[in-house]
């Protein structure tokens, strides 16, 4: 029963993308090649370009632009969080690509937990070791994701996959990725935007570099420090 309703929820998602990419290759036959190419060279200035060519719908497509990267996880969030800050301005900016990326990655956890969990079941099972870290995955979870999505220029795609393997619940997932991406979001659109228009304003991007620096400094000190209590305490 549960291996039916887990192929009937793939048929429907796979029919759904279908479908999607059948209409808008009929409404824009050019839309998917200019788009691929535009997305490989990797450029921030033509990916930038190429959005504000949408006009007053470009704040509209950069979003679901967004949404869609971060949902396939397969290129650099800062790209596109850099073209937002260019185009929108800073704040805008941060805060399409942030919450463009979180509904990116929560569609990411909803298709790869369909996907991947019954064989990551499958797994765990023969192993001990990998029962006790899905066990942690679903107490630690919230914690964890919360971290992991705080740091900078980690790929998202390695967490969503994580994420979806492991224990954690949709909601805690998806807050745990909203309140951990808005940091990374904000450093990686400010550096992002900072460094391609450092003749503007070069004494900020050198404030955010050193003030990034030091926060994650302090905050890994003192994770090492309250590891190293902990092993402390345990020893008799």
């Amino acid at each position: 029963m549960k291996n039916t309703r887990e192929w009937i929820v793939k048929a429907v998602l796979s029919l759904a993308l279908i479908l999607l990419i059948v209409m808008i290759h009929v409404l824009n036959p050019a839309f998917f090649p200019q788009l691929w190419h535009v997305l490989l060279s990797g450029n921030i200035h033509e990916i930038a370009m190429y959005i504000r060519s949408y006009g007053d719908w470009a704040m509209f497509f950069s979003f679901w632009l967004v949404v869609i990267v971060n949902a396939l996880g397969f290129l650099p969030a800062i790209i596109f969080s850099t073209a937002n800050a260019l185009i929108f301005g800073i704040v805008p900016g941060i805060l399409i690509s942030w919450i463009g990326e979180t509904v990116g990655v929560a569609i990411s956890f909803l298709v790869l937990r369909s996907i991947l969990r019954s064989s990551a079941e499958k797994l765990i099972a023969k192993s001990r070791y990998l029962q006790k870290i899905d066990q942690l995955s679903g107490k630690e979870g919230f914690k964890i994701m919360l971290i992991a999505r705080t740091i900078p220029y980690f790929p998202s795609g390695i967490l969503n996959a994580l994420g979806a393997v492991s224990r954690m619940g949709f909601i805690d997932y998806t807050v745990s990725s909203l309140l951990g991406k808005f940091p990374s979001t904000a450093i990686e659109a400010m550096i992002g935007h900072d460094t391609l228009t450092i003749s503007q304003n070069p004494l900020r991007l050198a404030v955010i570099v050193v003030l990034t620096l030091v926060i994650y400094g302090v905050f890994w000190y003192f994770d090492r420090k309250k590891v190293s209590k902990g092993k402390d305490s345990s020893v008799p």
